[in-house]
């Protein structure tokens, strides 16, 4: 028989769906996977519902329904200071990686090149590759996840198309500087290169920090395709809503790609959406405080038992050592902590494309409080029993 596509055959499954399986098979605490283990606010799932029984329920506008667009342009005015015509430049998508997706299928022909920052989401790599791009990888690696000027400025040339950056950045946890993204930002016009904003994580960045998006950079209002995502900012992440901000010009392509590849997203849950991008400012703070608070208190956990723990400015999760587990390799320490201890995380390595650091542990610490320390519990129990 002829083979399949060669992309995607024989590709191995997601990382987070092998640990998320192991801790289903072995009853462990799943800390791998970055999903909440509570749902969002009630008025927003409320308005889903009622959505929902008033209807219609047949296929809203490709674009996305009126309210939920109107609602992402009064947020980026909000949160970015960035006007947006709601009419030529939002876009809503079935999920954040559907939006990253169309944004590359929508601007990279064969033969572009796309900068990388690794530690990478793993769905960059392989849909870059299938658009035909070519993959110009610089790499940050733990423990100071520090960027480079140089190695990065290396990476653009005139071929290149476009930079996809995630700010706040899984899995390092890592916000990019002021001064960072601005070197990002020269080096776009320099080049003549857009940017693809992977920022899921924008209103999970802690310590009193605010999230900079590049889009409001002197200079990259036009350049910059910014992607959102519902499920992180509200803790519903099965209703894979995300949203694409960009100017007229880049938002075509990109929505051209869109028809093709979802068409449309459920109108009753984007009508609830838009109903929470409107919540106050009160609900935002207490959700920034609450997660900054179990990265506190997971983050001490941790460094009671050993762990030597990164620092996480934003998003989810911690990056760890594998310090008193004993074992250099992260995806072996992974699987062993799991099947043992009744803990699962992510091995870090599984970010990078080849030649990883192998012994750093990524951990999610958007649970409930006793869950985590009851897998603090677990762990510590492990390592006494492995001392003896």
């Amino acid at each position: 028989m002829k083979p399949t596509n060669p992309m995607f055959t024989g590709l191995p499954t997601t990382i987070f769906e092998v640990m998320s399986s192991l801790a289903r098979e072995t009853g462990a605490i799943n800390l791998g996977q970055g999903f909440p283990d509570v749902d969002g606010p009630e008025i927003i799932r409320r308005a889903a519902a009622d959505a929902l029984m008033a209807g219609p329920n047949q296929y809203p506008p490709m674009m996305g329904v009126p309210e939920l667009r109107q609602a992402v342009a009064e947020a980026s005015l909000r949160f970015q200071g960035i006007p947006v015509d709601w009419q030529k430049e939002v876009m809503v998508t079935s999920g954040a990686t559907e939006a990253i997706t169309d944004a590359i299928l929508g601007l990279v022909a064969p033969g572009d090149e796309v900068v990388l920052i690794e530690p990478l989401y793993d769905s960059y790599l392989p849909i870059v590759r299938q658009a035909g791009g070519i993959p110009k990888l610089v790499r940050i690696a733990p423990p100071k996840w520090e960027l480079d000027p140089d190695a990065l400025a290396a990476a653009f040339s005139d071929k290149t198309k476009a930079i996809l950056i995630n700010s706040p950045m899984n899995p390092a946890g890592k916000v990019f500087s002021r001064a960072e993204l601005q070197i990002i930002a020269d080096l776009c016009l320099k080049f003549d290169a857009y940017v693809i904003a992977d920022e899921v994580y924008e209103h999970l960045v802690y310590d009193g920090e605010q999230h900079l998006s590049l889009m409001g950079f002197e200079g990259m209002r036009d350049r910059v395709v910014r992607i959102g995502s519902a499920g992180k900012t509200f803790s519903l992440t099965a209703w894979k809503i995300g949203y694409v901000t960009a100017a007229p010009n880049l938002l075509a392509p990109i929505a051209k790609a869109h028809q093709f590849v979802t068409f449309t997203t459920p109108p009753d849950l984007q009508k609830a959406v838009a109903v929470g991008l409107r919540l106050g400012d009160d609900y935002y703070a207490d959700f920034k405080t609450g997660l900054q608070a179990k990265r506190d208190r997971l983050s001490a956990g941790l460094k009671s038992l050993g762990f030597d723990v990164l620092h996480s400015g934003g998003t989810y999760f911690i990056s760890t050592d594998t310090g008193p587990l004993g074992l250099q390799d992260d995806a072996e320490a992974c699987l062993k902590m799991t099947r043992e201890a009744g803990v699962a995380a992510v091995p870090v390595s599984a970010f990078y494309a080849a030649d990883p650091p192998s012994n750093f542990i990524r951990f999610c610490f958007c649970k409930q409080d006793h869950v985590l320390d009851e897998a603090l519990n677990r762990l510590g129990d492990w390592l006494k029993r492995q001392r003896s």
